[in-house]
């Protein structure tokens, strides 16, 4: 368990660097109109690994502790919904139903990301994704932090 505790907070540690060069790229974007296209693929792209990294958080506590692994076109969604339940005697839910839904959206963010050229991204649909990363993301870090917790203690329940 001390491996998927260890992976967690790689993870977080990561993403913590990500939701600032989001930001940063933002301020590139506003500082500079004329080269604003590049920023905006960056904060694009920011975006896409933001959700990214959660999920591959919520991939290696799936393949751990539950009975099955979402499959099918709507995995990813699943696996989001799947978070937020309880697995009764193995694990909790690991995301609230208020982060589940504010994950949700980056979500969705990165579907189209990964079905569009950059070029036909929204300025202004990314300036609100930005302003809303902060919240998702301490929601987000303070549901897995939580969690990580109970692995930890868990793991150190074992070793006593």
């Amino acid at each position: 368990m001390l491996d998927l505790h260890h992976r967690i907070e790689n993870e977080l540690d990561d993403l913590e660097r990500i939701v600032r060069l989001a930001d940063k790229a933002w301020q590139g974007a506003r500082r500079y109109p004329d080269e604003q296209r590049h920023f905006l693929d960056s904060l694009a792209l920011n975006f896409h690994g933001f959700y990214h990294g959660l999920e591959r958080i919520f991939e290696a506590i799936s393949r751990r502790f539950d009975p099955v692994f979402p499959s099918g076109e709507r995995w990813h969604s699943d696996l989001l919904k799947q978070m937020g339940q309880e697995i009764p005697g193995v694990r909790p839910a690991v995301l609230s139903t208020e982060t589940i839904g504010k994950l949700d959206e980056f979500l969705a963010f990165r579907h189209r990301v990964r079905n569009l050229y950059t070029f036909n991204l929204d300025a202004e649909r990314l300036r609100i994704l930005l302003q809303r990363l902060p919240d998702a993301w301490f929601s987000a870090k303070t549901d897995l932090e939580t969690f990580n917790s109970l692995l930890r203690q868990a793991a150190s329940d074992k070793n006593e």
